[in-house]
């Protein structure tokens, strides 16, 4: 296992508290040390819906942010963001027109995830800073072009992955750094749940006269309008997402690619399906995939057909212990070597606040110009395990990755699949 697992702009666990405090509840001292610390930075988010929601009430807690504009799609959303911020921002159902706003500094991006790579190119070339949220891109060939965006524009841009701003993951990285559960050789991540018999459109239901559909399409495939597609179900459709594992995988892969200190798995194998839930979704209700990095395997397991006893999102297993974490906190099981006496104690400890210190982490690094703790490089290399995962269960076999090139080893059709095509006038090369 690597001893550079520590990555980021993050070194140790007093570093860490030292930022949360910066980023939540900073005092005065602290604020006058980040340059420009007293000036509020102007924001606009696009996509109001589920999760927008949630980050716009977040981003308006923050004292150093002055809401500027909302853009949605669909308007009942586009009218509770304008709700949200007190009715004092402007209102555009065309995100091209709020990158225009010169007053927004830095932009939210809460859409699905097929849109990510598009309005982050354009916001950075219009010289916004970005918070977007996981996954960061539909594709591993978005990803890459993202981040030579972001940097060739001088570009700040967070990717929603909070855990990388949480203080108990902190806690389990410094734990693992100082070899309290030995040397790490696989660790388990998973998310499963029992949705059976399925989602339906009436779970929920969208006004079709209140939605500009071929706007919500943008880059993806013509299709007619369906609502099943729309709002939270665009999860379970390839051409706007890829399932749980760019769901939750996004966040838990991403802890155990830091821990483990890799930038990529050498051989990605995948398997599952959607075998039991007939909703009209695509991607799978069971999903098995094994990521083989040096030294160290790491499982991702996903079930929307039962949920079972799993305790933890992460389970790291060493040769002196078990360490799981999870949101809600995380526990420390040592295990003494065969014949061996142990008297070392089982530790644990609660949960910490994980999204407001993320968008006070993003507003900081605005105004020192500083990487944030989940940087977009780091999270392409994230959301690019996610795409491996899902391209070998539909592939079913085996892909050996190289991470310098970016493509599939010996396998072309793997790595036809790392890119997409655009639907016209949308295009990457054009922004």
């Amino acid at each position: 296992m690597s001893n550079n697992h520590w990555q980021g702009t993050v070194h140790n666990r007093r570093a860490f508290t030292k930022g949360l405090a910066l980023a939540g509840a900073a005092t005065a001292l602290s604020r006058s040390r980040i340059a420009g610390a007293n000036e509020r930075v102007g924001v606009g988010i696009i996509g109001c819906g589920n999760k927008g929601q949630a980050l716009w009430k977040n981003f308006l807690a923050q004292p150093t942010v002055q809401p500027v504009a909302v853009s949605d799609v669909y308007q009942p959303y586009l009218d509770n963001g304008v709700s949200l911020a007190g009715g004092h921002v402007t209102a555009q159902k065309d995100f091209r027109r709020l990158l225009e706003d010169k007053d927004v500094e830095a932009v939210v991006i809460a859409t699905p995830d097929h849109w990510h790579a598009l309005m982050t190119v354009m916001a950075c070339k219009a010289g916004k800073d970005v918070y977007v949220e996981k996954p960061l891109s539909l594709t591993v060939a978005e990803g890459r072009t993202m981040v030579k965006a972001a940097r060739s524009h001088n570009r700040v841009v967070q990717v929603g992955s909070q855990q990388r701003s949480g203080a108990h993951y902190a806690r389990v990285l410094e734990l693992v750094r100082e070899g309290k559960i030995g040397k790490v050789h696989q660790i388990s991540v998973g998310f499963t749940r029992n949705v059976l018999p399925g989602f339906k459109p009436k779970d929920l239901p969208v006004d079709e006269h209140n939605l500009d559909w071929d706007m919500w399409l943008g880059p993806a495939p013509k299709v007619a309008f369906d609502p099943f597609r729309c709002l939270y179900n665009f999860r379970w459709f390839w051409d706007y997402s890829g399932g749980q594992m760019t769901n939750f995988g996004a966040h838990h892969l991403d802890i155990a690619r830091w821990i483990i200190g890799a930038k990529a798995p050498t051989t990605v194998a995948g398997f599952g399906g959607r075998f039991e839930v007939k909703d009209g979704g695509q991607t799978p209700d069971v999903q098995e995939v094994i990521y083989d990095f040096p030294e160290c395997v790491v499982t991702w397991t996903a079930r929307e057909v039962n949920k079972g006893e799993r305790g933890w999102d992460i389970e790291l297993h060493g040769t002196r212990g078990t360490l799981g974490v999870s949101r809600s906190g995380w526990k420390l099981v040592p295990e003494p070597w065969s014949g061996e006496k142990s008297t070392a104690a089982v530790l644990q400890e609660k949960g910490s606040e994980l999204d407001r210190p993320h968008i006070a982490n993003f507003i900081e690094c605005v105004k020192s110009r500083a990487r944030p703790n989940a940087d977009i490089e780091e999270g392409h290399r994230s959301a690019t395990m996610c795409h491996l995962g899902n391209i070998a269960t539909r592939l079913r076999r085996s892909l050996r990755w190289d991470a310098e090139k970016e493509i599939c080893t010996g396998d072309a059709e793997a790595t036809r699949w790392l890119s997409r095509p655009y639907r016209k006038p949308w295009s990457l090369s054009l922004v």
